[in-house]
């Protein structure tokens, strides 16, 4: 009675009331995020108010970038948060949702500032494979190449193992994610060294380009280039795996993680290295002060010659 009294009064029936809403109905659409409510919590899944006409469902393997055993590992009732839109409306005119879909989209992004800050991230290792092994940064799987891991250890005894990390590739379009345990030792390592310092290292490895020096547990290159002034067939003819040597640093390319060696540079006369190693070994300190001596001159002249560069240029 009251209520046809009042559609009297105000000329707006229930129908009318309908119209409006179906007039004024938010459209949802995939990929939209929106604030909904958690009012139903079900075994494998939940039902969630984002102000549909149906309440849309929340699937429990949309519930977390991890994985999710039951969903009051993640969800409370009544609790208000964001939602992705995953799928159009089914027969029954409900929406599913994700969770995991916004987790995944946020760490895409915080791994892409981390690789632009060139950050050092450390995370634990769950898996290997015959290329590599597997770990998660920000919740999204990470591929460690078997070339960019440093340790003696076989691989598969790296499960468990928490490992510091640098960033070679961030892309999301591909799902790929790859690290290296090596660059962020070398860069480590390198924050201690300096080119134009001699360092004992031993012989982990020779291959026909040079060989593979362990300087402190990171690995510098000896290239065959830089063993003697004389020239060399093979570093096999020099150095046995294992021996115990001499080397002055080169270069040092943290963005590449590489640290760059030799022995020819410590040659008190070209050829020692193939004639007298020990000489080489005594002297190394000796050369090496001659070596750095002329990098500062060199360093001098090219500061000087930019000078008066500027200086002619300042004059015209």
């Amino acid at each position: 009675m009251v209520n046809q009294v009042m559609d009297a009064d105000i000329g707006f029936t229930h129908e009318d009331f309908a119209s409006l809403l179906d007039k004024y109905d938010y459209h949802f659409s995939p990929g939209d995020v929106v604030s909904g409510t958690v009012f139903s919590i079900e075994p494998r899944g939940a039902l969630i108010d984002i102000g549909a006409k149906t309440a849309a469902y929340l699937p429990i393997q949309e519930m977390s970038i991890n994985r999710v055993d039951a969903p009051e590992e993640v969800l409370r009732s009544d609790e208000t948060r964001e939602f992705f839109i995953l799928t159009d409306e089914n027969e029954d005119g409900q929406l599913t949702l994700s969770i995991r879909r916004i987790e995944y989209m946020r760490a895409w992004e915080r791994v892409r500032q981390l690789q632009q800050e060139d950050a050092t991230v450390r995370s634990g290792v769950f898996a290997t494979n015959r290329g590599g092994a597997l770990v998660r940064i920000e919740g999204l799987r990470g591929f460690i190449p078997g070339s960019h891991i440093s340790t003696r250890k076989p691989k598969e005894d790296l499960v468990g193992e928490e490992l510091p990390l640098k960033f070679l590739e961030v892309d999301e379009e591909r799902n790929r994610l790859v690290l290296s345990h090596r660059r962020a030792l070398v860069e480590r390592k390198m924050n201690g060294l300096q080119v134009g310092e001699v360092v004992l290292g031993a012989v982990r490895g020779l291959k026909p380009y040079g060989a593979f020096i362990d300087i402190g547990g990171v690995s510098g290159l000896l290239h065959i280039s830089e063993i003697s002034h004389d020239h060399i067939d093979t570093p096999h003819s020099v150095f046995n795996v294992n021996d115990e040597i001499k080397v002055m640093i080169i270069d040092l390319d943290a963005e590449r993680g590489r640290i760059s060696l030799s022995t020819k540079q410590l040659e008190p006369e070209p050829g020692d290295m193939v004639k007298n190693p020990d000489l080489v070994y005594e002297k190394a300190e000796e050369m090496a002060e001659k070596y750095r001596e002329q990098m500062r001159q060199k360093e001098a002249e090219e500061a000087v010659a930019e000078s008066g560069y500027e200086d002619d240029a300042s004059t015209e």
